[in-house]
């Protein structure tokens, strides 16, 4: 119903009022002990309770099954580069963006958000998109600047960028690296200034023993005058003479090692060019190695084929896996070029690298957590973490750290303190962490196979490459359950968890998270036992003929749109749409959360602006939880809606006496503190 600007106050003071009556009738039910009278029998359908008018999301409550299409559409789509076949579900896409010429083919990575623009990572530098029109991405800034991964984060006027592998330069070329000790080699976090978007400056580098695969930005609410960088490098150790001080011993023959520690570089805002470490803790103290699953048997029969066909398989991390073609003809000719020769290898040269393969292999990558067991006891835990998520607000860190998910106390920023740690046998790689936004939950990714491998094969088993949701009560993590996106993907599809948001949903746990060529998962884990998916996007395989890199790198919530960095195809920005599992009134109250920034490591808490948007939402979930009545919430709602368009001097006086019964109807509700929120919520709205 369209509101007439011309009623009374007294008729919208009596809607109010009869909103409010609603209230008592509703709750005051949901409260007694009586059995229902004889005139109003109790509904039998979901369609007599609600009506058939009824929005269909309130029929459903988080921790129930959903109802996916069937069959699932991400089933059997078509391959190809830019013309795939789509699926989707409870989400619209709002524009597919390919990269810039000089970004065309290498790997898009991960994503940071500044204002209205998009930093998108690539292994050829960074690409600047302003989203202000998410239906229209445009190109802002390309800057080439190649190293691996190129992840980015921001904090004001500042960009960091990440480097590990060894082809970065010091001064951004693109020539790479070749020489095994190089001065010109950048193995670290890249600092720009970015006042002038369209103009980045690059002012400074911190060089670290094992570069950074990926990092995390700290702002201490309780120092001004710094931002702290988390750095997490998995690579080997770099030699001494390229970077002195650098020591891959273990710490007990060398207690400078940089082994079994993390980086924090302390960047003074007002001079960020005097960037520098300034203490590197050892946070997987004492931990040993976890325990590991063993092969799928998709796992199993890709190796099987593979040495039939005469292929290199190679052992990392205590897991066979089959070396990629392109990666074995290089060593292969390097091996040939190891013993002067020239030409084609030779069945002897083929030999001499199997021989040595596992070895190469771990001088290339590093050991991980398979160094060898002391004789007095189990082999050491991991070495490095590969994500931190930062959350200041609460106080507290998520290390995905590769054999073990971390809990950190990070009131301290420069040192960190490890205050619990888990580890699952299902899990082969822990990847990143996610916190729900009161704190009380957090999940672990499994980036089982590395991002490379098709780990959402129809055998492969559920709970690995998955999701594990932890509750979190007096610092310590107790185990809820795992979720993995539900489709079977092919073998043409790499495919696992990797990262993502929550979504500001107010009162519910929901997330949107990547799974490579799996596609994009929007869930809910309010009920942390009982996650279930709600909506989703996939594309088909890259290549129709082999497996091919490619999918979401990463996805994440800004500002009322998810945005997405497709590995080869570019930027994706969807949104939410309604449906039987999120209302409109959620997902417009969602798009009251406006944020400045967004890194993928540090976590802001989400606070709700008071707004009409939002109390409907609340009378929705109210609803949903069987504590309003279709009707009553339904008359509610429509009060409010007329009070949002009604003169302030008038609209005042009929919330608070809104807000006053909500007050008094909170006492005998069976959970009053949903009501006292919307009342909290129409008290302030009363205020504005």
């Amino acid at each position: 119903m369209s509101p007439d600007p011309s009623r009374s106050f007294r008729s919208l003071a009596s809607m109010a009022g009869l909103a409010a009556l609603a209230f008592t009738t509703a709750c005051a039910s949901s409260s007694s002990n009586a059995p229902p009278s004889s005139a109003t029998p109790a509904p039998e359908t979901m369609a007599e309770m609600y009506g058939v008018d009824a929005d269909p999301a309130l029929g459903w409550q988080p921790g129930q099954p959903t109802m996916s299409p069937e069959p699932d559409p991400r089933i059997g789509l078509e391959p190809g580069l830019l013309d795939a076949g789509e699926a989707i579900w409870n989400l619209e896409l709002l524009s597919a963006t390919p990269p810039p010429p000089d970004f065309v083919g290498v790997t898009n990575s991960d994503l940071a958000f500044k204002d209205n623009y998009a930093i998108q990572g690539n292994y050829n530098g960074f690409i600047v998109w302003d989203i202000s029109n998410p239906a229209s991405p445009v190109l802002v800034k390309e800057y080439l600047c190649p190293a691996s991964q190129s992840d980015v984060s921001v904090y004001q006027n500042l960009l960091f960028v990440s480097g590990e592998g060894l082809g970065g330069r010091l001064d951004c070329g693109t020539e790479g690296v070749r020489e095994a000790v190089s001065p010109d080699r950048l193995r670290g976090i890249r600092i720009f200034d970015i006042t002038d978007i369209r103009n980045p400056v690059y002012i400074a580098n911190v060089q670290t023993c094992r570069g950074s695969h990926t990092h995390s930005v700290l702002v201490d609410p309780d120092d001004r005058e710094n931002v702290y960088v988390y750095v997490s490098g998995s690579a080997p150790v770099r030699p001494e003479e390229e970077l002195p001080g650098c020591s891959g011993l273990s710490p007990d023959e060398d207690p400078n090692s940089a082994l079994f520690r993390i980086e924090v570089i302390q960047v003074p805002l007002a001079h960020p060019e005097r960037a520098e470490i300034v203490s590197s803790p050892r946070i997987f103290q004492d931990l040993v190695a976890p325990p590991r699953h063993g092969p799928a048997p998709g796992d199993i029969r890709a190796i099987e084929e593979a040495e039939a066909e005469g292929k290199f398989v190679a052992n990392f991390s205590g897991q066979q896996f089959v070396l990629p073609d392109g990666f074995a003809n290089q060593l292969l000719a390097q091996t040939v070029a190891a013993r002067g020769g020239e030409g084609a290898p030779t069945a002897a040269d083929s030999a001499t690298l199997r021989e040595n393969l596992d070895d190469i292999i771990a001088s290339r990558f590093g050991g991980g957590d398979d160094e060898e067991a002391d004789d007095d006891g189990p082999r050491p835990g991991p070495t490095q973490c590969h994500d931190i998520t930062l959350y200041p607000e609460i106080g507290l860190a998520g290390g995905a750290c590769e054999g073990y998910g971390l809990l950190l106390d990070i009131t301290d920023p420069v040192n960190p303190k490890r205050i619990d740690a888990v580890a699952d046998s299902n899990f082969s790689y822990w990847h990143s962490a996610t916190f729900s936004n009161d704190g009380s939950k957090i999940l672990f990714s499994d980036e089982w196979g590395g991002g490379g491998g098709p780990k959402c094969r129809i055998d492969d088993p559920m709970e690995w490459g998955a999701n594990a949701i932890f509750t979190i009560a007096r610092g310590s993590m107790d185990f809820a359950s795992y979720y993995k996106m539900p489709a079977p993907q092919t073998t043409l599809e790499n495919c696992v968890a990797h990262n993502g948001s929550m979504i500001p949903i107010p009162g519910r746990d929901v997330m949107v998270q990547s799974w490579y060529q799996g596609g994009i998962s929007v869930f809910d884990f309010t009920d942390p036992a009982n996650p279930v998916e709600i909506a989703f996007f996939d594309r088909g395989p890259t290549n129709p003929d082999q497996l091919g890199s490619g999918g979401s790198w990463s996805v994440y919530w800004y500002n009322g749109v998810i945005v997405s960095s497709e590995i080869a195809r570019g930027l994706d920005i969807l949104e939410l749409k309604p449906s039987r599992y999120l209302t409109a009134n959620e997902i417009e109250a969602a798009r009251t959360v406006v944020q400045d920034h967004l890194n993928a490591q540090g976590q802001q808490m989400f606070k709700w602006p008071a707004s009409f948007a939002l109390a409907r939402a609340q009378i929705d979930q109210l609803q949903r939880a069987g504590e309003l009545d279709a009707g009553r919430a339904e008359s509610t709602r429509d009060a409010l809606t007329e009070l949002e368009t009604a003169p302030a001097s008038e609209r005042q006086n009929a919330l608070m006496n809104m807000a006053a019964r909500l007050d008094e109807l909170a006492g005998d509700a069976a959970n009053p503190a949903r009501i006292n929120e919307l009342a909290g919520t129409v008290r302030k709205l009363a205020s504005m």
